[in-house]
Order: C-alpha cells, then structure tokens, then sequence
C-alpha cells in the first residue's frame, strides 16, 4: 500500500471510524472494521486496507457506499474510495488465524454495545509506533440498580436466582416484553453478578445479531471450530434479543444456535436470552429452538406502572442537575406512560429547560417543557376500555365480542380487541380470554400472533362493516382509546 501523504490530517482515521460506525452501528463496525482495517487519505482518495480478498470483496460490496458518504462527511466533499490489501494486515490476519486454528480459540471480543450511546468505536488498524488511547469501557449496569416493581419483580427475582445458582431452576431464563423496558439492563446485571461471583469463569454477553455475525464470518473463514469452542465452551451465554433471528433468512444462524442451546444446557451451563414478544409468539424463531425455550422459566417484562414509575423518575431525579420536587415527580409519574428510556429523556430534557430558562422545576415549567410529550400519553386502559374502543370504531353492539360468532366481522374483531387488550393492559391471556368468553387462554395466544402476522405484512382485514389495512384499524382503535 503506497505511504500517506502529509495531508493525511491528525486524528482522520478515528474521526472517520466514528463517521462509518454511525451509518453502520457500532457491533458492525466492530467486526467488520476494527483490527481489520486501516484509513489513509491521499489527496483526492482514501484507501482502505483489508487483510486479504474476501474482506477486500466484502467491504466493498457490503458497506462501500457507507465508507464514501463517511468519508465525504469528514473531509467536506465527495472524494474516491477505494479498497487495497494491505501487506502489514495481511500478516498479522494469517497469524491471528494459524493461532486460532492451534489453540481452537478466537480473540476475545470486544464487550458489545448494540444499545449504548456515546461509546466511541476504536478506528482501523493503524501501524504507527504511538500506542492508541482506547475508549471508554462500556459501563455495565447491576442488578442493584434496577428498579423494581409490579411490572418487573418475578423477573428480577429470576435474575437474580441466576447469578446465586446458575444452571439451577432458571435454566434456560427467557426475559420478555417491549423495548425500553428493562430486559438488557437484567441481563447486564446477570452478566455483572456473574462476573463478580466467578471471577475464574468464562461469561459471555453478546446480542443476536453479533451472535449471526461472527458465526458468518466464522464460515467464510472456515474457522467454525474456533467458533464453536468460543460459544459452546463457557460457563454462561447471555444473548440479548433473540427475536433478531427470526426469519426464514437466517435458518442456518437459527440451527447454530440450537445446537449451541443444546451443547451448553445439556452441560449444566446457564443460558439467559431476552426477546421482544413470548417465544410462543415469535414467528419463524424455529419450533425446536422455541420448545426448547419454553423449557425453561419464561417471565414478561412489562411497561412501567404509576408505582414502578414514580420510583424511577426519582432515581433519575437524584442525579447532577436542577433539583426536581416531589409533587413535580408525582406529576409525571401520573401523565407519562412512557418506557424507561422515555422516562428517563422527560427527566434530562425537564432540566436542560430549566437551565435554559434560568427558572426552578415546578409543575408549570413541567407543562411547558414536555406540553407535546404529555398531550400524546396513552392513559392507563382496562380490557373493557379496549373492548368499547372496538366496538365504537367497527360500530358493534355490546357484548359482540363476547359472542360465539366465526363471522369475520366479529371474529377479526375480537382478535384486534385481545391484540391491544395485551398492548396496552396489564391483563393476562387467562384473564382476556375470560373476558372475551374463551375458557383458555390458547386461543388469547393464537389470536395475538394472527394479529402479528397481519401488521407484518399489513394485510386487508375485514372488521365491522368494512374492509381495513392492518395498520389503519388498530390506529384508529388507539385513538379511540385515547379520548
């Protein structure tokens, strides 16, 4: 690879790492560019060196475009990309690989942060002498932080049964429920315990999509043998959402993971994944792969209620910044019924207008500082709220969808009712499908996954007296909820 001219500004390859990481996410960068790559300006060019052809081939296919519009960004203009081996790379590659095929391991990766903000990736490979200051290590959140309540409490006592007897009861653990709720901070607290516990013991942390990653670069490498001992050869596994390989395009990731499921239980290894729905309700997860799961102690994390609320804004509350009351607290813990992450932007944005305003944090700055944030809160509903939601919009008489009727106009209906009954209610699918007449709570289950199935491909539904997009008749049953 030629030499870089002097143009070759001060710190252009880390300002061009962070430009790559944003388009592409940070775990992809980490596989695909850290330790593999290195960016050099020339003039009019940059020149990207890779270890050998196939990361040439791929980079180029997969991720060229990304490179140039990064590159773009950081030097002001649309300038040449192009991609070479590089001689030093390419050593270093073939011995990092001779190494891992004698000792039938991999490098340690690097802690994933799939979710985090602010973590700066390190830039490509760079041969200088100068040692590189790293970037901050990932800061991994414990059990003891967790805030817990109704919505959350069976499940962080699960978590925490893991870290004082893994591989015991709770084995396989499957956390699940919508995003922002709570899982990854679980598992970063199992990951966390563990850690602390056994100090001596292999503990792995890593999201699905890492996980289908190194597993297909492992088979373009033909190193699936350091795969398999990295992954199948440790004291626990904890995959962060595994509703990540759902889809009929990544049945070979699926059969790894099975296989690696199976390996690590049958050795008494504890594994703990987290899911965005019920394993029963994950399309195209993989039947064995979800008998397996449901094998184990399935828990639901659910959205925060008034009580689990109140207790996080006023752990957020005692952080640096304005100092924000009790009765303001209390406030928003009524009018938010938001997500953690939600909760806890209210509280960083409730300050920053504080500080602008130059004005205490009262009830009133509250108002005027989250006026759209609480205008399209989504108050707190029954499943009797829902069912006359339903019945208003699809103009059904009372009692409809408590009826035996197959009709479609009904039925589909009352498949809606039971969706939302879960979406937005802490009902359970025993006490829905009592409500709406079903003696078990299967059929609750079956309909919440037609209606998934529906939203996938947002499918004509016909309901009530007319023919809707998927999408369209559950807006506007939300809605209707909302007044």
């Amino acid at each position: 690879m030629p030499s870089p001219k002097s143009a070759n500004a001060v710190g252009f390859d880390e300002r061009l790492a962070e430009a790559i990481s944003r388009r592409i996410g940070q775990p992809r960068y980490e596989l695909w560019f850290r330790d593999h790559t290195r960016f050099v300006h020339l003039g009019d060019a940059v020149v990207v060196g890779v270890p050998n052809q196939y990361f040439h081939d791929w980079l180029q296919k997969t991720f060229g475009a990304d490179v140039r519009e990064a590159a773009a960004e950081v030097l002001g203009g649309p300038l040449a990309v192009r991609f070479a081996i590089d001689p030093e790379l390419f050593q270093a590659h073939r011995t990092a690989d001779r190494e891992a095929r004698e000792t039938g391991t991999e490098p340690e990766p690097p802690a994933p942060t799939p979710k985090s903000k602010g973590a700066k990736p390190q830039a490509g490979r760079n041969t200088k002498s100068e040692t590189r200051n790293s970037k901050p290590a990932r800061r991994w959140r414990s059990l003891a932080e967790f805030v817990v309540g109704p919505c959350n409490r069976v499940a962080h006592a699960s978590a925490l049964s893991v870290v004082e007897e893994p591989g015991g009861g709770a084995n396989p653990l499957v956390l699940y429920g919508p995003t922002g709720t709570g899982k990854t901070h679980l598992l970063e607290g199992i990951y966390t315990g563990l850690r602390k516990r056994y100090p001596d013991e292999k503990v792995l942390f890593v999201s699905a999509e890492d996980f289908m990653n190194r597993f297909l670069a492992s088979l373009h490498r033909g190193s699936q043998q350091a795969f398999r001992k990295q992954f199948r050869e440790c004291f626990a596994l904890l995959v962060d959402d595994l509703s990540f390989l759902a889809g009929p395009s990544k049945n070979a990731t699926k059969v790894e993971f099975l296989h690696t499921f199976d390996a690590l239980v049958s050795e008494g290894c504890q594994v703990v994944v987290t899911c965005d729905c019920h394993p029963r309700l994950t399309d195209d997860l993989m039947p064995e792969l979800v008998d397996r799961l449901l094998g184990g102690t399935v828990w639901g994390v659910l959205p925060p209620d008034p009580e689990t609320r109140l207790s996080l804004l006023k752990a957020k509350a005692a952080g640096p910044g304005p100092a924000i009351p009790t009765d303001v607290l209390q406030f928003l813990a009524t009018n938010l019924r938001g997500n953690v992450r939600e909760l806890e932007g209210a509280i960083h944005s409730l300050r920053h207008y504080a500080r602008v305003a130059g004005q205490p944090v009262t009830k009133d700055l509250a108002r005027e500082a989250l006026g759209d944030l609480l205008r399209h809160a989504i108050r707190v509903v029954r499943v009797a709220d829902v069912d006359a939601a339903v019945r208003t919009v699809l103009k059904l008489p009372a009692g409809s969808l408590q009826s035996k009727s197959k009709a479609w106009a009904v039925s589909h209906a009352r498949m809606a009712a039971i969706f939302l009954a879960r979406k937005h209610t802490a009902a359970t699918f025993g006490e829905i499908s009592t409500y709406f007449g079903n003696s078990t709570h299967s059929t609750a289950v079956a309909a919440e996954k037609r209606v998934r199935r529906w939203l996938a491909t947002n499918a004509e539904v016909r309901a009530g007296e007319r023919t809707w997009k998927a999408r369209d008749l559950l807006d506007r049953i939300e809605r209707e909820l909302q007044t």
